[in-house]
């Protein structure tokens, strides 16, 4: 017996490796002398053939045993016995039943089990079955009966393909889900290979469509051509190629009674006039069904019983779904056109209401339509506005476009569809839709989305100026708009770090805009960034009185922003807490990871570090789900700060780094600043000042590698610490005066609580011993006023260092103490091993775990122990005393204590020596 030439190795299979795996162990037990059994189930498309094929494939062609591959032959499903017939031929040999006695007479359940066991007693047996489902009933009943009793010793293993798991219940199943996208990206550049590039937009809008169903995702591609693919040529609409998906889908509808297809038919178009996924209104199911003749005992049958529309139909509360979006589709694909037009426009005579009809009764009535329709198109535009969702508005635009007959109407249709679908956070689908803008401008508008979807997904060099040009186009005719766009190519100017660029924006906001709040704030902005701060600081508190009576959603953003320049950061708190709400109230929902970047950088500000990262995780996944990676790297980068105070520092470490990766490509200079800055202060954390100091000195100094203008100045006194800490700051180097005057100079200017308290840390850093401890207390009078836990915690960790180092520990133990009851209070951990290390070195004992264990250490003092481990990391007793805050004799005298106790004569045996 051997593999009939139907079945051949297919092509490389994308995504399925836990598939293949989970076959693989199942093939493993057969060549181990055992059997067993498993049913694939999947709806159409999912690659549940491709699986079995590769399964027969490779294990024919390691020649370890027969095959027997077959599959349905719908023709065939009411001959008894027809499909284990043409089982059985697959065989080339002799069997213990001929197939043409199998079909005259039938074999019986224990035969088939019988049989197979005797061929499996010669040399392992796998035996394939696909669309075992579409068998006639004798042949699938024999089947099942057989592959559960197959076992331990049996030597056979039944694969078997259906599209459901009832047909061959008791059996193990495994069902197949769609593709994720990187196997449906994959599988789309091997589809493509011959073509050449895949545009963009195209390639996005045919995942979308697949919806990762590799079958549905090779039948899109090859029915476009190569400019369709390229770009070059406008994507038809809808998209053609998913035919016989829809078919196979619909098929298995096939045996249903008609008035269950009817409602079938209703619940699929009711979801047209719906969002994705909302599913259908139960209630205007059963206005429907009644209205259409329908039973209601039967309509109740269908709704409330999932078994009354074969599993098409699931109900959820008041919501009508479909157990597949597919499946909908396909009902509407199979659907007469007469019969479907019907339908839509009962529904549209249901949902209309007196005076003019409801955006969902003419979404019906667009569905109905036989060809283009200038006045219901007009219809559309004029109810395709708030307060109805983004989303809604914009399905609404695009059928408005699709309706319309002159090619600038309909460009710019699908313009405005394409700006409200990227208000509702689906990028994907504004690109669609801007794709089929074709050559008209449509007044500036498609323009301005592009570089609104920029600024979210793509470099903001680029974002700017597609704004900025889009500003121009709209400036005649759309004031609002090119409010936006200036706005927008502002802020692309701030994530750029280019304070020229910003204000290249901001002065082309024209100067008497009706809302008087943005004249402030431009003005505000303008005035600080060019060095008039008391004039810009007047006009920004201006715009936060405003706020008090603000309730959009942009104007709370630019008042918290406002409050963050003023340095008021208890008031950008509030107002950013206020903005987040009205954009959960209001939307859109695009702006929702904006607006919990700017919350989460307000809250570090102002020290609550848990509440930063809990809505900058939030804002991580609303970017991720709404397409907008320019935010996701911004709030990576807030991430990386919260780590860099609460840890751990592999947490900080893999949030700066993906900051660092996104903001490279797209040139977002803030994001790179917040993430290195969140390094180094990981650095201190863990005792690497020479390393924070190295991570920070471009970013604080002057030169092409600066960092960004709003971040650098906050950036300082990190900066002070990390060089005094390294014994750097006597070398005149460094440029420290110079950084703590500019300091000094915009504590003057903030309102900032926390600025006077860290510039008096700053000069006790670089004071004379015997005047810092003054500029200690000073310090922490300061942060008494401000508050701050952790601030002042950094503060009093830096004055019992400073006394320690004086050899006054008992002394140094109080200001130590208390910082590390701080750090544990706001949950930094890494500062409170630093803080409980001080303490132990100054004598006291502290109930802080051991983070290395005891091993060889445990003898050694706790001062000892620090040692150790820093020499054996590689670091100099230089270097191990500047970590310290210990002179280079004592890390001397005690590294020869250490290597006494211990037995070693070197610094390599110690280390070796700690990594056993």
């Amino acid at each position: 017996m051997t593999l009939t030439t139907t079945v051949h190795s297919p092509l490389r299979l994308y995504g399925r490796s836990g598939e293949l795996a989970i076959l693989e162990t199942l093939l493993g037990r057969l060549r181990a002398g055992d059997g067993g059994a498993l049913v694939l189930t999947s709806p159409p498309g999912l690659g549940r053939t491709a699986l079995l094929r590769q399964a027969a494939a490779d294990y024919f062609a390691r020649r370890e045993g027969p095959v027997l591959y077959a599959s349905a032959a719908p023709a065939e499903e009411r001959l008894p016995y027809s499909g284990l017939h043409a089982l059985l031929c697959s065989a080339q040999g002799p069997l213990a039943v001929s197939p043409d006695r199998v079909l005259r007479t039938g074999i019986t359940p224990g035969g088939l089990l019988g049989l197979l066991r005797g061929l499996g007693a010669e040399r392992p047996l796998l035996v394939c079955v696909d669309d075992a489902h579409a068998w006639d009933p004798d042949s699938r009943a024999a089947l099942g009966f057989a592959a559960r009793r197959l076992g331990a010793g049996s030597r056979v293993a039944v694969v078997i393909g259906s599209a459901d798991e009832t047909t061959f219940a008791g059996l193990p199943a495994l069902r197949l889900g769609p593709l994720d996208d990187d196997a449906a990206a994959a599988l789309l550049d091997r589809l493509t290979d011959a073509t050449g590039d895949v545009d963009p937009v195209v390639r996005s809008e045919l995942l979308r469509e697949a919806a990762g169903n590799p079958r549905l995702l090779a039948g899109l591609v090859g029915r476009l051509t190569a400019d369709q693919l390229a770009g070059r040529t406008a994507l038809p609409y809808p998209l053609p190629g998913g035919e016989s998906v829809l078919d196979a889908h619909a098929a298995h509808l096939d045996g249903l009674d008609p008035d269950t297809h009817t409602l079938l038919l209703l619940a699929a178009a009711a979801e047209e006039h719906e969002p994705d996924g909302a599913g259908a209104d139960a209630a205007l199911l059963l206005r429907a069904g009644a209205r259409a003749g329908l039973v209601p005992a039967h309509l109740d049958r269908v709704l409330f019983a999932p078994a009354g529309s074969a599993g098409a139909l699931q109900r959820a509360g008041s919501r009508v779904h479909f157990s597949h979006p597919l499946l909908r589709r396909a009902v509407l694909h199979r659907a007469p056109t007469a019969r479907r037009r019907a339908v839509h426009e009962l529904l549209a005579t249901l949902l209309g209401g007196p005076g003019s009809p409801p955006l969902p009764a003419l979404v019906q009535r667009a569905c109905a339509a036989p060809g283009p329709d200038t006045a219901l198109a007009g219809q559309l535009v004029a109810a395709a506005v708030a307060p109805r969702p983004h989303a809604e508005r914009s399905a609404a635009l695009a059928r408005a476009a699709a309706l319309s007959t002159d090619d600038a109407q309909r460009g710019a249709r699908f313009a405005a569809a394409a700006e409200q679908a990227r208000l509702a956070g689906d990028t994907g689908r504004a690109r669609a839709m801007l794709a089929r803008v074709g050559a008209h401008p449509a007044g500036g508008v498609a323009p301005y989305v592009r570089g609104m979807l920029a600024l979210r997904d793509g470099p903001a060099a680029d974002a700017r100026e597609a704004l900025l040009n889009a500003a121009t186009l709209l400036a005649p005719h759309d004031p609002r708009r090119t409010l936006d766009a200036l706005f927008g190519a502002a802020e692309a100017a701030w994530a750029m770090g280019d304070a020229i660029a910003y204000l290249d924006a901001m002065n082309r906001i024209p100067v008497a805009p009706a809302d008087r709040a943005t004249v402030q704030y431009r003005a505000g902005m303008c005035a600080v960034l060019g060095g008039r701060t008391v004039a810009g600081h007047a006009l920004l508190r201006c715009c936060l009185d405003w706020a008090d009576r603000a309730e959009e959603p942009d104007e709370l953003l630019r008042a918290a922003v406002s409050a963050l320049v003023l340095g008021e950061v208890d008031a950008a708190c509030r107002t950013g807490a206020r903005a987040l709400a009205a954009v959960r109230t209001r939307g859109p929902e695009a702006l929702l990871p904006h607006a919990l970047e700017n919350l989460a950088y307000a809250e570090l500000r102002a020290g609550r570090h848990a509440r930063a990262r809990a809505h900058a995780l939030e804002g991580l996944h609303a970017a991720r789900r709404t397409g907008q990676p320019n935010a996701a790297t911004h709030l990576h980068a807030v991430l990386a700060l919260a780590a860099s105070v609460e840890g751990p520092a592999e947490a900080c470490a893999a949030h700066a780094d993906a900051a660092l990766a996104g903001a490279g490509p797209h040139g977002l200079t803030q994001a790179a600043t917040l993430a290195t800055w969140a390094v180094a202060r990981a650095d201190l954390a863990a005792g690497r000042p020479g390393e924070a100091a190295a991570r920070l000195g471009p970013l604080v100094r002057p030169g092409p590698r600066m960092g960004h203008f709003a971040v650098r100045l906050l950036a300082i006194p990190c900066y002070i610490e990390a060089v005094a800490l390294s014994g750097r700051a006597d070398d005149g180097t460094d440029g420290l005066a110079e950084a703590v005057e500019e300091f000094a100079l915009w504590t003057s200017r903030t309102t900032d609580p926390q600025a006077p308290a860290q510039l008096a840390r700053c000069r006790a850093l670089l004071a004379p011993q015997e005047e810092a401890a003054a500029r200690y207390e000073e310090a922490l009078a300061h942060h008494d006023r401000a508050g701050g836990d952790f601030e002042r915690a950094r503060t009093q960790l830096l004055h019992g260092q400073l006394l320690r180092r004086r050899r006054r520990t008992r002394e140094a133990r109080g200001p130590l103490r208390d910082a590390l009851v701080a750090f544990e209070r706001c949950s930094a951990r890494a500062w409170a091993d630093r803080a409980g290390g001080e303490l132990r070195a100054a004598g006291e004992a502290v109930d802080v775990p051991d983070q290395g264990g005891a091993g060889p250490l445990a003898g050694l003092t706790p001062q000892q122990q620090r040692i150790a481990r820093c020499v054996a990391e590689g670091a100099t007793n230089r270097e191990v005393a500047v970590r310290l805050s210990v002179s280079p004799r004592t890390v001397d005298h005690h590294l020869r204590n250490v290597f006494a106790a211990l037995g070693v004569r070197s610094r390599t045996e110690l280390a070796r020596l700690l990594d056993r």
